[in-house]
């Protein structure tokens, strides 16, 4: 499914051009085809164009209700046909995650922009992508989309550094990711953030869902409230004041002190035992092993995940209805498992949906 869906061109969903020019103005200039005043907004914030400390990023990424979103920035060499323009920014919409694909793509693009001065060579470009899934040009760079799997992408950061941060602590960050928590991250360069947050997901493999991922949110009305639909996240910030805001968070990562808190409102649901000393045990040993590439890593945490979920199945049965398995309460107290390990497990068919209505 991942390799079909990599090489589906169909994924894009627009093209964008936003212009700094001579006298610091910064102007959605063009986009194709046509856009939403709200999008058009958050795209703006995001392009760091529009950020007063003139700090360049050369490529963000995140999402904002299901669209993906990435923008590549170059500054204009004074060479350039462009000669009233300082700064632009090329944003891809799309509805996949691939940062890899895009960033390529996006920076194809930024070079045909420098040198002819108008989108239209551009928007040719984007089509050849989108009906084809295919761009050539021997100046600029060939694209190819089915050279990106979207699998690449989800095995694209490393677990290994992660652990190596936070040892141990790691097992909290799988247990809510297992519980399907809300995990908010903070480091004040987005790059960082954007690095450990696109990971994260790949604690929990068995369900490949990066949707979960939003890797780069404002504290903006519109984007919280998108965000608060979501019933489990992982939330990147570049902004310290995100830590006073416990309603957005059951676990805080502050990436720049290495430290992470669980939210009190959480703490019952993500009491730690035996069982997660042992997954967390397992988790460093893996991740510590030189021998041990980071896909390996991610396969021993999965194999173990899978371990839980053949624990929970003997307290499952067929609901009334014959739709799907829930749990068994009661079978799962009589088993008299350690406190914690009862608890973990229920919250567990909580998350999987699995409990009585």
């Amino acid at each position: 499914m991942a390799a079909a869906e990599a090489a589906d061109p169909q994924l894009m969903l627009g093209v964008g051009l936003i212009e700094k020019d001579t006298n610091g103005e910064v102007l959605w200039v063009w986009c194709y085809p046509s856009t939403t005043a709200a999008l058009r907004n958050l795209l703006l914030r995001k392009c760091c164009l529009t950020d007063e400390n003139k700090l360049l990023h050369p490529f963000v990424y995140g999402q904002y209700r299901r669209t993906w979103f990435y923008i590549t920035t170059v500054e204009v060499p004074d060479s350039s046909i462009l000669k009233k323009v300082t700064h632009f920014s090329i944003v891809l919409t799309a509805k996949d995650f691939n940062p890899e694909k895009y960033a390529a793509f996006t920076r194809i693009l930024c070079r045909m922009y420098l040198k002819h001065g108008s989108p239209v060579k551009m928007m040719e470009s984007y089509i050849a992508v989108l009906t084809k899934g295919i761009c050539q040009s021997e100046e600029n760079g060939s694209f190819l989309s089915k050279d990106f799997d979207a699998r690449k992408a989800y095995l694209a950061g490393s677990i290994k550094d992660i652990v190596s941060q936070f040892g141990m602590e790691t097992v909290i960050l799988h247990t809510a990711l297992m519980l399907k928590k809300r995990i908010v991250v903070y480091h004040p360069k987005i790059e960082a953030v954007q690095e450990f947050t696109r990971t994260l997901p790949a604690l929990v493999w068995h369900r490949q869902d990066w949707t979960i991922l939003h890797s780069y949110v404002h504290l903006d009305t519109d984007e919280l409230e998108a965000l608060q639909m979501c019933p489990g996240y992982v939330a990147g910030f570049v902004d310290l004041e995100v830590s006073n805001r416990s309603d957005l968070y059951d676990v805080f990562v502050n990436l720049a002190d290495g430290e992470i808190t669980i939210a009190p409102l959480a703490k019952e649901a993500m009491t730690m035992g035996k069982m997660h000393k042992e997954i967390g045990q397992l988790i460093v040993h893996s991740a510590e092993d030189p021998e041990k590439s980071d896909s390996q890593v991610i396969q021993d945490i999965s194999l173990k995940t899978k371990e839980i979920f053949t624990n929970l199945a003997p307290f499952s049965e067929v609901s009334d209805d014959g739709e799907k398995r829930v749990l068994n309460y009661e079978a799962l107290k009589q088993r008299r498992f350690p406190p914690a390990t009862e608890n973990f497990l229920y919250h567990l068919a909580a998350a999987e949906q699995m409990l009585k209505i």
